[in-house]
């Protein structure tokens, strides 16, 4: 079946009721953060501020998410550490935290089973009766009990914990909640492609390669995930990287050719990149001379460039509406495409 976009199936009623598990997913975005929230509060509560850990290791396969929001934050030193086990220097006078809101992997498991080993403390997210809960239990450990496997509310969660120990920032659930309501109410499958942000960047989307772009620590892991929700919903390349490395790729671009068929000859995949800007309202000046380069370069060289804007809240909370709004227009590319999608998030 040719790879073309059909932009009725947007505002088709049993279309996108047949779609409705990975909207209805992403709509209750704002509820599953209520839910960790208070399912954990207890938890948080429970929490005491004992001294400064020398440093603190997130472990686990989301550990970079932890990083991008507490490295510029966080007064002692901080370290993602996505693989096996712990850094060798890891002991007792270090705080170990991981996210496991699935009950996590082996990775995962060998890297709680370290910490408590070595003595660290240890805070870990996961299902209260899961294997890794079990693996968790130690003099200096705690629990956070998770009731989903999103990864975003059970971040907060964390976050509020570390917020408690006083080594992370203010994070409100509530706020967090909020943004995530209004953009679920804004991308509606409700609302038609005229009024609708998320279904307009489909339209965009459809016969382009999607260059993603964002320029604080949050914003590019947020292009991160928007381009991997791209690949799975499309089974098209996407590529979010560094504007250094994307440059290049906006200078290689020929000029358009106005009666060329925007498909290539094969008549399934698009041709031409376009620029999608993911900005969550950060103004160093580094990052707004890496914008300017980048679309004064899209202009050059006639490429069309999009901005998600999210510039209101916390830094958590504009987080979420970058990447939940992309996470919309990513599942209305696949249902334009009419390919079966599972999951977006």
């Amino acid at each position: 079946m040719a790879d073309v976009f059909d932009d009725a199936r947007l505002d088709d009623r049993d279309v996108l009721e047949a779609a409705d598990a990975p909207l209805r997913r992403l709509a209750e975005s704002g509820a599953r953060v209520r839910l960790e929230a208070g399912g954990a509060a207890d938890s948080v509560a429970g929490l005491e501020r004992d001294a400064m850990p020398r440093a603190i290791v997130a472990a686990g396969a989301d550990a970079r998410l932890l990083r991008a929001v507490l490295e510029p934050w966080c007064p002692v030193p901080f370290v993602a550490w996505p693989g096996p086990s712990l850094p060798g220097w890891a002991g007792a006078l270090d705080l170990v935290i991981v996210l496991a809101p699935a009950g996590g992997d082996a990775h995962t498991a060998s890297a709680v089973r370290e910490a408590v080993r070595r003595g660290c403390s240890l805070i870990t997210a996961c299902p209260p009766h899961s294997v890794l809960a079990e693996h968790a239990q130690g003099r200096h450990s705690s629990v956070l009990p998770t009731q989903t496997d999103d990864t975003l509310a059970v971040a907060v969660v964390m976050l509020q914990a570390l917020h408690r120990i006083g080594v992370g920032p203010e994070v409100g659930d509530d706020d967090v909640a909020r943004v995530l309501d209004e953009v679920a109410m804004a991308c509606s499958p409700r609302a038609d492609i005229a009024s609708n942000p998320a279904k307009d960047l489909a339209l965009m989307l459809a016969d382009s390669l999607p260059l993603v772009w964002g320029g604080s620590v949050l914003a590019a892991r947020a292009a991160r995930r928007v381009a991997e929700a791209l690949r799975r919903t499309t089974g098209r390349p996407a590529l979010a990287a560094d504007a250094g490395l994307l440059l290049p790729v906006l200078e290689a671009t020929r000029a358009r050719d106005l009666f060329a068929d925007p498909f290539e000859a094969d008549g399934t995949a698009p041709s031409r990149a376009c620029l999608l800007i993911l900005d969550d309202g950060t103004e160093e000046a580094t990052i707004r001379e890496e914008r300017g380069r980048l679309t004064t370069t899209a202009v050059a060289h006639d490429v069309r460039s999009h901005t998600i804007d999210a510039t209101e809240g916390a830094e958590v909370a504009r987080y979420a509406a970058l990447l939940t709004t992309g996470a919309y227009a990513a599942t209305y590319l696949g249902i334009g495409l009419a390919r079966d999608d599972g999951e977006s998030r």
